[in-house]
């Protein structure tokens, strides 16, 4: 669990830095360059022989989904929402999550359910306040960043059961992960992307690098090794704890906290919800 904590302290940032210096930069270049870093990140790293070509190419296709095409529906959410809205409309993910890995489990955990809509429940009144008018078209690109997004980590905890040989060596075969997302960014740079917002000022081009190296690069890899040392539930929980840790940062840094109450009162629950996860599994193991 520590690697998905260590993730989510490092992505609390990710959130506002998008909202506050990507605008004007056209999305699918922002997304292509993070990407592209985190390749160039792993790619000393990567093992190219003697890995299983199911697991290259199963791994490709995980991050092309997780991290490619979640960060192109994001990006467009940002759009039409605001950094707070967007870290509302992403309470959903924990339902996603637990429905993800028993549908690739092919079994169904309704107990794990109960302590992810605690936690859905707990984020929303974190986030509660009055939205946009054009909330209806963001909250459909929230909803389908948040799909893919479980579905990609399900997958990837997935895979890695079935390959456990390289559970403990996922430095060697991450660089997969990145390969597939690097390709289906590209691809949507060029056919969508507008090259007359490509450039970048100094605070842009630095937060770039940071989003690609650490946020997309290390994150991910921390996040995704924690998935596969964790079970469904507590990985559906730790999904929404991005959004307390998000809005820490919101508080530190741009101060855009309407109501503490709220805020404390969800946090109260979301913490609950991990309290009563680990009721259900002792239950569950008696």
């Amino acid at each position: 669990m520590q690697y998905l904590v260590y993730a989510t302290l490092i992505w609390a940032v990710s959130f506002s830095l998008i909202g506050e210096y990507m605008a004007g930069l056209d999305s699918y270049f922002a997304v292509f360059v993070r990407i592209c870093l985190a390749a160039l990140l792993f790619l000393p790293f990567t093992k190219f022989k003697n890995v299983p070509f199911k697991l290259k190419y199963t791994l490709m296709f995980i991050g092309a989904t997780q991290i490619g095409i979640m960060y192109l529906f994001m990006y467009h959410a940002y759009h039409y929402l605001s950094v707070p809205e967007v870290l509302l409309f992403s309470v959903f993910t924990p339902l996603y999550v637990t429905l993800a890995y028993d549908a690739l489990s092919r079994k169904f955990n309704p107990l794990y359910l109960i302590s992810a809509a605690v936690a859905v429940i707990g984020a929303y009144i974190i986030r509660y306040q009055n939205i946009s008018e054009s909330y209806i078209f963001g909250f459909i690109l929230m909803q389908l960043a948040n799909i893919v997004f479980a579905i990609g980590q399900c997958w990837y905890k997935y895979t890695l059961e079935k390959f456990p040989q390289y559970r403990d060596k996922q430095l060697n075969i991450f660089g997969y992960f990145h390969f597939g997302a690097f390709f289906i960014t590209g691809i949507a740079f060029l056919c969508f992307g507008n090259f007359a917002q490509t450039t970048t000022s100094l605070l842009q081009k630095g937060v770039l690098i940071w989003l690609g190296f650490v946020v997309s690069g290390i994150g991910y890899l921390l996040w995704n090794k924690g998935a596969t040392k964790a079970d469904s539930g507590i990985l559906a929980i730790m999904n929404n704890a991005l959004i307390p840790a998000g809005l820490i940062v919101n508080i530190l840094f741009w101060n855009k906290i309407d109501n503490y109450v709220t805020f404390l009162s969800g946090t109260a629950v979301l913490a609950f919800s991990m309290y009563l996860h680990h009721k259900i599994m002792r239950f569950q193991k008696k």
